[in-house]
């Protein structure tokens, strides 16, 4: 039986697109290897939002060709979308699949293996790809216009039991792609226009998975609330919250990020009335500058988000609010940058993702004057990250002596076992506990980057 090993990179959609394209092989018969070094088809899951993410994937490629000199290497995902000849042309790779293939990826990879007509894939599949070969190397490519795609690759783990590995907390993706044209972001030219899982398939992935004892359900999504604008009679994504509490069971739904534009009113009711609902909130934020935002081609203002997390905390004064930050994009003065550290300085949050601009091929931003120096982005990064952790520090502070509600993680760390809090906090508990319970605990001390406490009684 061949056995396969799915590398996943980036963020939590690609993590759902590689439960996919597992469960595709599985469905072939083939094994999971449980390393690339002892599988004979290798998968890499690419993420392409920043320059340092293509590094990584070449690294990975190199790595994987140097311990496993025999299997086949099959690379995918967004970077492969990106720039397929570029990656077709790496020592070890066999074939290039893009996005807008990524729903046939088992069955080209078998092919290639079986030493199969790999054009043969196109003849029966429905939907006909552009194949080529590189000058630089004998590797098929699989890709083909992403905005014509209209697949919607999304699996979640309800196949494994609760506490196998670290799947405790599953990822269900409920869309994929985006309109907007930020111009800083590749996304949109690699995975194409907003498309959104049917209601009734999600409401039957969601029953699937508290069947076989799952407690909590991450949804999540590349523009996650603008699900249901693409239907015929479309559906806004409050609506899909409400039916997933309606229709099943499920004692935790954790939202994953939203835009500022799509906390609506009446998702933060919802999600402070309801204690079915995580108390978390990631409100992509990128820069506190009026200006930047319109270079950005962002659609608030800093007034709007300050006004959206000011009613978030208000709802909810203890949730979790986070937020994406970008510094050093193009023009950005210092001036500029102060009025984004401030407006962080003033508002809620709990903890920031702090990323330097990364210039992308294809992008507006690109081709825009006045890049920043390295070292001037650098330290702003610093800056911000060295803001955001003391804010995430004052904010675990505040739990100390107090009584959370988390739920258990399958790690375990000598005589403690971890945990997460309702409100995205790390908890240490002191014992061995099983994973994927709900517990209360009551909280001691906070103690690197964790909270520390006790099962209540």
């Amino acid at each position: 039986m061949a056995s396969f090993y799915v590398e996943n990179f980036g963020c939590r959609a690609t993590q759902a697109d590689g439960v996919a394209i597992e469960r595709q092989f599985e469905d072939r018969g083939l094994a999971r290897a449980p390393t690339p070094g002892q599988s004979e088809i290798v998968v890499l899951n690419t993420c392409t939002v920043t320059a340092a993410a293509d590094q990584d994937a070449r690294a990975a490629i190199r790595r994987i060709r140097r311990e496993n000199p025999s299997c086949q290497i099959v690379v995918t995902g967004c970077y492969a979308q990106r720039a397929p000849e570029e990656v077709a042309a790496l020592p070890g790779v066999t074939c290039v699949v893009g996005n807008s293939h990524k729903h046939q990826l088992a069955e080209i990879a078998v092919a290639s293996v079986a030493h199969d007509p790999i054009g043969s894939i196109a003849a029966h599949s429905g939907f006909v790809p552009l194949l080529s070969l590189t000058r630089e190397a004998q590797s098929e490519i699989f890709v083909s216009d992403i905005f014509a795609h209209t697949e919607l690759l999304a699996a979640p783990v309800f196949d494994a039991r609760p506490g196998n590995g670290d799947r405790t907390r599953p990822n269900l993706k409920v869309q994929d792609g985006c309109d907007n044209r930020c111009s800083f972001c590749v996304i949109p030219y690699v995975r194409g226009q907003s498309r959104s899982l049917p209601l009734n398939q999600i409401i039957d992935e969601v029953s699937s998975l508290v069947s076989v004892g799952y407690r909590e359900v991450v949804i999540s999504g590349i523009n996650l609330g603008r699900w249901g604008r693409d239907f015929v009679n479309p559906l806004r994504f409050e609506n899909v919250i409400q039916e997933i509490l309606r229709q099943t069971s499920l004692e935790k739904l954790r939202i994953s990020s939203v835009e500022p534009m799509d906390w609506s009113d009446e998702l933060i009711r919802m999600m402070a009335c309801s204690p079915r609902i995580a108390k978390h909130a990631h409100v992509p934020m990128q820069s506190g500058s009026d200006r930047v935002l319109r270079a950005m081609h962002r659609k608030y203002r800093p007034w709007h988000y300050r006004e959206k997390l000011e009613k978030i905390r208000a709802a909810m004064p203890t949730a979790a609010i986070g937020a994406d930050v970008m510094v050093g994009f193009p023009g950005e003065s210092e001036a500029e940058f102060e009025e984004t550290r401030r407006l962080i300085e003033e508002l809620p949050f709990t903890y920031l993702h702090v990323f330097t601009y990364s210039s992308r091929p294809g992008t507006r931003s690109a081709a825009m004057r006045d890049q920043a120096p390295v070292q001037v982005a650098r330290e702003r990064n610093r800056i911000l990250r060295e803001l955001g952790a003391q804010k995430k520090r004052a904010f675990m502070r505040a739990f100390v002596g107090k009584t959370v509600e988390a739920i258990t993680l399958n790690v375990f760390d000598g005589n403690s076992t971890e945990a997460l809090t309702d409100n995205y906090l790390k908890l240490r508990l002191s014992g061995r506990h099983d994973p994927n319970r709900w517990v209360k605990a009551r909280v001691e001390q906070v103690e690197t980057g964790a909270l520390v406490g006790q099962v209540c009684p």
